[in-house]
C-alpha cells in the first residue's frame, strides 16, 4: 500500500514497520544560559541586533586566544551526571575542521575522541506509562556556529535568494550535544520514543537550570537519524540525519516521514543515501542537504590553544550533591501532593501541562481546579487552535485570579468561561474583562427578588405547585430567572429565594 505526498511515492507506516525495524540515533545540541560565550568574553543574549555581541575570538581573527567558560564547564557536567554518564577524569578539546561562512574560523572547536561524558543512560516515559530507555553514548562540549541570512528567497533558504548575509553573535555560544548509542527496540513507536527523548531532556535542562531551553529559540535543536534493516537481527542499515529539527512534533514526523521514504527506496530494490536532509514543517517532509561527513572527513586534531580540562573528583562530587529534583522524581512527588490518580497525572505530562499547574497551584488555585482549567477549556482550545497549551495567551497567574472569582462568588462556573475567553482574546486579566464585559454574578437580592417575581407571575401554576410543596418544577423559575439575568445569577441562591417567596407569599 502507497501513497502520495508532495511527489514521493511513500510506504504505508504500518506496513513499513511491520517489515522493517527502524533504528535511530538522536543528537541534541542545548545551548547554554551562561552570561558570555564559550571561549571569550563577548556576551549572549537573544535578539540582540547582528554582529554586535562578538569580539576577536568569536570572529576567529589572527591572534585571538580562547579561554575555556568554567560556568560552561560545570553546566556540562551537571547534564552528564543528570544523565547517567560517568564524568572524564580528563578531556581536552579538538578542531573540527569545515568550511561555511557561519564559521568565521573555518573550525568549530568541539570535543571529539575525549568528551567530558561518556557512557549514560535515560529513561523516557511514553504516553500509555511505558519506560523506554535511551542508551548514552557521549555527551562533549562545542561551541556554536554563526548564523547565515538569506534575503529574497522563499522561507529564508538559500535557494532563490538574491545575497546572504551574516550573523556572528551565536558564533562561540556555548553547546553540550548529547549522542545516543543506536536506539533499537521501539518497532512501531520509534517516533513516540524520538520524541519523549528530546521532550525528556528539554524538560531535564530546565530542570538543572543550565539553559532556557526554548526550542522555538534554537536553544534545543535534535539531529534525528534513522535507518532500516529487514529485522532485529541483522546489521545496521545506511542512516540519514534530519537536521536542526526544533520541536516535539516535527521530531515525530521526521522520524515517521523517514521510515515510509526510506522503506519506498528498499522496496524499489534502491540504497539508501548517507546523507544530511532538511525538514519541511510546512508539508511534512524531508529533502536532501548534502551526502554526510564520516569523522575523518572533519580532519580533528587536538586543539592546540586550550589546555586540558581536569575536572577534581571533589567538585564533580560537589555537583552531583547539588543537583535539584529531576523532572520524572518531581512528578512522582507532584501526584501524591496534588492526588492525582496515575492516569491523570499521565494526562496532563501528556499535555505538556505540568508546569503550567504547578505554576496555577502557586498562583493559589487548588491542583483540582488547575487542573480542571488546563486540561479543559484550554486544552480544547489549544488543539482547536492546533498549538502547544503553554502557547496559548494566558497565563498561570490570570487562571488563579480567574479561580479566586469563582471560589469568592465574584463568578459562577459559567461566567468564568466567558471571562476565559476575553482573557484569551487579548482584553487583560480576568478582573479587568469582568468589569469590562459587566460579567459578575448578580448578588443584590433586590433584583433577583424582581427576577423570581417576575418568573413567578408569569407561571402561577408553576408557582402554586411549589406553594404545595412539589418543588420539581422549581428549576423552571430558576431558568427565566438565569434568562432575565444573562445567566449572571447565582443558581442556588435564586433556588433558595424562589423557595422563600414563594412560603412567604
Amino acid at each position: 500500500m502507497t501513497a502520495q505526498t508532495t511527489g514521493s511515492t511513500l510506504v504505508d507506516y504500518d506496513d513499513a514497520v511491520r517489515r522493517y525495524d527502524p533504528v535511530l540515533g538522536i543528537e541534541v545540541h542545548v545551548e547554554l544560559g551562561t552570561r558570555t560565550k564559550m571561549f571569550d568574553g563577548a556576551p549572549q543574549s537573544f535578539g540582540a541586533e547582528p554582529n554586535t555581541q562578538i569580539t576577536p575570538v568569536s570572529l576567529g581573527l589572527p591572534g585571538a586566544l580562547p579561554a575555556v567558560n568554567g560556568t560552561a564547564v560545570e553546566y556540562a557536567i551537571r547534564i552528564g551526571l543528570a544523565l547517567n554518564c560517568t564524568i572524564a577524569a580528563s578531556c581536552r578539546f579538538a578542531r573540527k575542521n569545515y568550511f561555511y561562512p557561519d564559521v568565521p574560523k573555518n573550525f568549530q572547536t568541539s570535543q571529539y575522541d575525549e568528551p567530558i561524558a561518556a557512557e549514560g543512560w535515560v529513561d523516557v516515559e511514553l504516553a500509555d506509562g511505558t519506560t523506554f530507555r535511551v542508551e548514552i553514548e557521549r555527551a562533549h562540549m562545542e561551541e556554536d556556529a554563526g548564523k547565515n541570512v538569506h534575503i529574497g528567497g522563499e522561507g529564508g533558504r538559500i535557494h532563490g535568494a538574491e545575497y546572504s548575509l551574516v550573523d556572528y553573535n551565536r558564533a562561540g555560544v556555548p553547546l553540550v550535544e548529547i549522542v545516543t548509542k543506536p536506539i533499537a527496540g521501539a518497532g512501531d513507536r520509534a517516533p513516540e520514543v524520538a520524541r519523549a527523548y528530546v521532550q525528556t531532556l528539554r524538560d531535564m535542562f530546565r530542570a538543572l537550570g543550565v539553559s532556557e531551553a526554548r526550542m522555538e529559540r534554537g536553544n534545543v535543536r535534535a539531529d534525528v537519524n534513522v535507518s532500516l534493516r529487514p529485522s532485529p537481527d541483522a546489521p545496521l542499515g545506511t542512516r540519514t540525519e534530519t537536521k536542526n529539527v526544533n520541536s516535539f512534533r516535527a521530531v515525530e514526523r521526521a522520524v515517521r516521514y523517514e521510515i515510509c521514504r526510506q522503506a519506498a527506496l528498499l522496496d524499489a530494490g534502491q540504497a539508501v543515501v548517507q546523507e544530511t536532509r532538511h525538514w519541511h514543517e510546512d508539508n511534512g517532509t524531508t529533502s536532501p542537504g548534502r551526502i554526510k561527513s564520516d569523522a575523518e572527513d572533519y580532519r580533528y586534531f587536538p586543539e592546540p590553544d586550550l589546555v586540558p580540562i581536569v575536572p577534581s573528583r571533589e567538585w564533580v562530587e560537589q555537583i552531583r550533591a547539588a543537583l535539584p529534583e529531576l523532572p520524572a522524581a518531581r512528578r512522582r512527588r507532584l501526584a501524591t501532593e496534588w492526588g492525582y490518580a496515575d492516569a491523570e497525572m499521565r494526562d496532563v505530562v501528556n499535555a505538556g501541562a505540568i508546569e503550567l499547574i504547578a505554576s496555577t497551584v502557586a498562583a493559589g488555585a487548588t491542583p483540582a481546579a488547575a487542573r480542571k482549567w488546563w486540561m479543559g477549556e484550554l486544552a480544547r482550545t489549544a488543539k482547536d487552535r492546533e498549538v502547544e497549551l503553554e502557547a496559548l495567551p494566558i497565563t498561570p497567574t490570570q487562571i488563579g485570579a480567574l479561580q479566586q472569582l469563582v471560589d469568592d462568588g465574584t463568578l459562577t462556573d459559567k461566567l468564568a468561561r466567558q471571562v476565559l475567553e476575553g482573557v484569551l482574546a487579548g482584553e487583560g486579566d480576568p478582573a479587568q474583562v469582568v468589569a469590562a464585559r459587566g460579567l459578575a454574578v448578580v448578588s443584590d437580592n433586590g433584583p433577583l427578588l424582581e427576577a423570581i417575581d417576575a418568573a413567578l407571575a408569569a407561571q402561577p401554576d408553576i408557582a402554586a405547585k411549589i406553594r404545595g410543596g412539589n418543588l420539581g418544577p422549581v428549576g423552571a423559575i430558576i431558568g427565566a430567572v438565569m434568562k432575565a439575568t444573562r445567566g449572571q445569577a447565582d443558581a442556588a441562591r435564586v433556588r433558595e429565594l424562589v423557595v422563600q417567596r414563594v412560603t412567604e407569599g
